[in-house]
Parts: C-alpha cells; sequence; structure tokens
C-alpha cells in the first residue's frame, strides 16, 4: 500500500510544499545562475525513469558550455563556475527536481535516475531499479554518494528497491539532511573520482 499509493501522495505534498518554502532560494539562483550562464540557469537532460521510460530531469546548470578548438566540451572540472562550486556543495542544483517529482517523474527517494547510454550495460538484477520511480536521493546516496563504486552504488539501489517501506525512506531522508548539512561524502567533480559505468563495463 506504502509503495503503490501513499509514497506518491507524501511526494506530491511534500514537494509542493517545499518548492513554497526555497522559492526565495530557487528564485536568488535562478537570476544568479542566468547571469553566470549568459541567460541558461537551468540544465535538461534526458534520464531513465520507472520502466526505463525518458524523462527530461531538471537541475540548476553549474558548467558552463565551453569547448576545444575541435569543439568537443572541455573536461566538467574545466567547465564548473565559481557559484557552480557551491550549488553543488551544498546540493542546491537538484531542487529544481521537485518540479520532476510534482510532475510524476521522479520520488524524493529512489535510485538516482543515471545517462539513457547506461542502458545496455545493466545486468538482469540491476534492472530492478527502473521498477519504480528514480529519486533525489537514496540507499546508495547515504552510503557513500559519488565514492562508492559502482557495483556497489547499484547494489545499493537494488537493495532499496527490494526492502523499499516508509521506515527506509525516513531513515535515508534523515540522513540525506545530516549529509547536506556536512557536505559529507559531497563530491563537486564526480569523474574525478569513478569513470563512466559504460566506460568501464565495455572494457569487459
Amino acid at each position: 500500500m506504502y509503495q503503490s499509493f501513499f509514497k506518491r501522495l507524501l511526494d506530491l505534498l511534500a514537494a509542493i510544499f517545499a518548492l513554497f518554502m526555497v522559492s526565495p532560494i530557487f528564485i536568488i539562483l535562478l537570476f544568479i545562475l542566468a547571469v553566470a550562464n549568459k541567460g541558461t540557469p537551468f540544465f535538461v537532460q534526458k534520464r531513465p525513469g520507472k520502466d526505463e521510460k525518458i524523462f527530461s530531469i531538471v537541475k540548476f546548470k553549474t558548467m558552463t558550455d565551453k569547448t576545444d578548438k575541435n569543439g568537443n566540451l572541455l573536461p566538467d572540472g574545466e567547465r564548473l563556475t565559481a557559484i557552480g562550486k557551491l550549488v553543488r556543495k551544498t546540493s542546491l542544483d537538484e531542487l529544481p527536481q521537485l518540479i520532476n517529482i510534482i510532475k510524476g517523474d521522479m520520488s524524493f527517494i529512489g535510485p538516482r535516475p543515471l545517462l539513457i547510454r547506461y542502458l545496455p550495460y545493466y545486468s538482469k538484477t540491476e534492472k530492478k531499479r527502473h521498477s519504480i520511480r528514480p529519486g533525489i536521493t537514496g540507499l546508495a546516496q547515504i552510503s557513500g554518494r559519488n565514492i562508492l563504486n559502482w557495483n556497489d552504488r547499484l547494489s545499493k539501489d537494488i537493495e532499496y528497491v527490494e526492502h523499499l517501506s516508509f521506515s527506509l525512506d525516513f531513515k535515508i531522508f534523515i540522513k540525506t539532511i545530516q549529509k547536506v548539512i556536512t557536505s559529507k561524502d559531497v563530491v563537486v567533480n564526480p569523474n574525478s573520482v569513478i569513470q563512466d559505468l559504460d566506460a568501464i563495463r565495455s572494457k569487459h
């Protein structure tokens, strides 16, 4: 009953309330990032959601679109802006995903929605992560976030799917708040810590 009804209801009500409460911060960041990014405050990207249905995830934009002489984007670390570093460190870049929750694309808690190009590289068991709505935070994030290797991260996603409950969601919510306040396990540039999943698994 919780997974099929109450989880979505709580997500919807909490997201509407949270968006109202953080609206002053949201609006301030909107203007600051619009100036810093020359009119583009949002980063929008297609991601697989529940049942691998593709949706557009929205974040505050923290990197420029600078390219090399061949037109290829520079490494993330070279494109990250000063304000972008602060926004990422405080996890404020995730605020626009409240809109994704209201729309029904996402949940507060669940496996993080990863890149579309990763889809062919999941095992049959790992594909279970797409049986529920993806989340802003999840069991993997409170267990090490970007410092976990891919096998451990995906294993935590499956553990969450198989043990989903209100008590587990509440535990993850509390630990997420603690980590956001302390900035523990936050990696501003994840690519400096771990390779992309497809890059690792295509070698095997």
